[in-house]
């Protein structure tokens, strides 16, 4: 009964989500209270909600301020110099050009917002890519392959849910995952390097007029003490983080107290500051919460154990033992099927519990999606705006960025699936 329950429960979440019938705000609220209700622990249920916003607070915490910090440096100028520096380093060598986007990518998307990396990086470089003939394709596909790589990241929205729905410390989380992101930035590089080499096709598409206009409006901030001062505030927070001497969200929060005072002078251009960013990490945060009760009331109700026995029971021994790997070999196509939220706090919470009743660690199947699901496959997947928001700044259509990228994306996605074995991240 608890299982059938729980798997209804999720269903109806997954098409309430992925219909738009509901927002996943709402979804993950509403439908488990009502499911709490029909069971006869509806009394029970704001307990077991608090308990999930307890276990979920530190990461929407820390998710709010990365976004403020990375926000406020990137508007003070912080990337500017970067993009500029790149841009005359690449000397018109298509391979130097391919490297110089895929590393100019990764450093601007270390904010973990898609959206903002395609517009700091896409639009000065469509000139240069026009100027020396090489397709847009190839501009898009290396954006879109460091970007998902960048958003393995622990503050990036996938590791956040996979360790919100799982409720583990999202630095407990990522930890064994960084040997596999540095092989996953290793590949990236490699891979950029061989598409500037080999592919020096003309353009598919002219690109929109405001691209080369949106290139140029902006000179490079000046390198004066401010500027120096941001960059040192940017790796004192990252080591204060990835050292585990400060938590995460205490590390970005003390950097974004910097990053205003630093940069913004007086507390009124400090509190525009916050409300012109705030916005972009709002709905996230209320998300992360509402995954929070979500998760809560499936615990605590006892549907998700039920599910993931009756699981384990259907499930051979034989293929539950290698779950996290196939769960990693297949988490870039799954990004084409399932949003985020869907896949996350929908279904992610049933395979780790499926593992866990076979022996194996849920965080296992949990590390294993984010190799790939809206990691690699974000920035071809019609689920996320920020794909047609790449797409448009490149001038190409979606469908001829999903038949040049795709394949790549998942190259990607299968090496870092093998290095995490090889580092012992999960089993073979």
């Amino acid at each position: 009964m608890l299982a059938l329950a729980g798997l209804l429960t999720i269903l109806l979440v997954l098409a309430a989500i992925m219909t738009k019938w509901l927002s996943p705000f709402v979804a993950l609220a509403v439908i488990p209270l009502a499911a709490s209700l029909l069971l006869g622990q509806g009394h029970l249920a704001g307990g077991f909600m608090l308990q999930g916003l307890e276990a979920v607070a530190p990461m929407g915490a820390m998710f709010l301020f990365a976004i403020l910090f990375f926000s406020v440096l990137s508007s003070a100028g912080l990337f500017r110099p970067l993009v500029s520096l790149i841009i005359s380093a690449t000397r018109d060598d298509p391979p130097r050009v391919a490297l110089g986007t895929a590393i100019l990518t990764s450093i601007v998307h270390l904010d973990g917002a898609g959206a903002s990396t395609f517009l700091i990086v896409i639009p000065p470089l469509v000139p240069v890519y026009d100027r020396l003939g090489l397709d847009r394709r190839m501009l898009a596909a290396i954006v879109a392959m460091a970007a998902g790589v960048g958003n393995m990241l622990p503050w990036g929205g996938p590791a956040l849910r996979a360790a919100t729905a799982l409720q583990v410390p999202v630095m407990d989380f990522f930890a064994p995952l960084l040997p596999v992101y540095v092989v996953g930035l290793l590949t990236l590089l490699g891979l950029s390097w061989w598409m500037g080499w080999r592919y020096r096709r003309p353009a598919t598409a002219s690109g929109p007029a405001f691209a080369l206009a949106m290139g140029q409006d902006e000179d490079p901030a000046p390198l004066n003490w401010r500027y120096w001062t941001n960059v040192i505030m940017v790796v004192a927070v990252l080591g204060a983080m990835l050292t585990s001497r400060l938590h995460p969200a205490i590390a970005f929060m003390l950097g974004t107290i910097a990053a205003l005072v630093v940069n913004l002078r007086g507390a009124s251009a400090q509190a525009d500051a916050l409300e012109k960013h705030a916005p972009a990490a709002i709905s996230m945060i209320a998300i992360l919460l509402a995954a929070g009760a979500f998760t809560g009331i499936l615990r605590g109700t006892g549907m998700l154990d039920a599910m993931a026995h009756a699981g384990a029971e259907l499930l051979p021994a034989s293929v539950a033992g290698h779950l996290p790997v196939l769960t990693g070999l297949a988490s870039m196509p799954l990004s084409l099927a399932f949003d985020p939220d869907s896949f996350y706090f929908g279904v992610l919470p049933v395979l780790a519990g499926v593992a866990e009743a076979s022996g194996v660690p849920a965080v296992d199947v949990g590390r294993a999606a984010v190799l790939g699901q809206m990691t690699t496959g974000f920035p071809v997947s019609p689920l996320t705006p920020a794909t047609f928001l790449l797409v448009g700044l490149a001038g190409i259509g979606l469908a001829d960025h999903q038949r040049y990228a795709i394949g790549y994306l998942f190259a990607l996605s299968i090496v870092m699936t093998i290095a995490a074995v090889a580092f012992g991240v999960f089993p073979l």
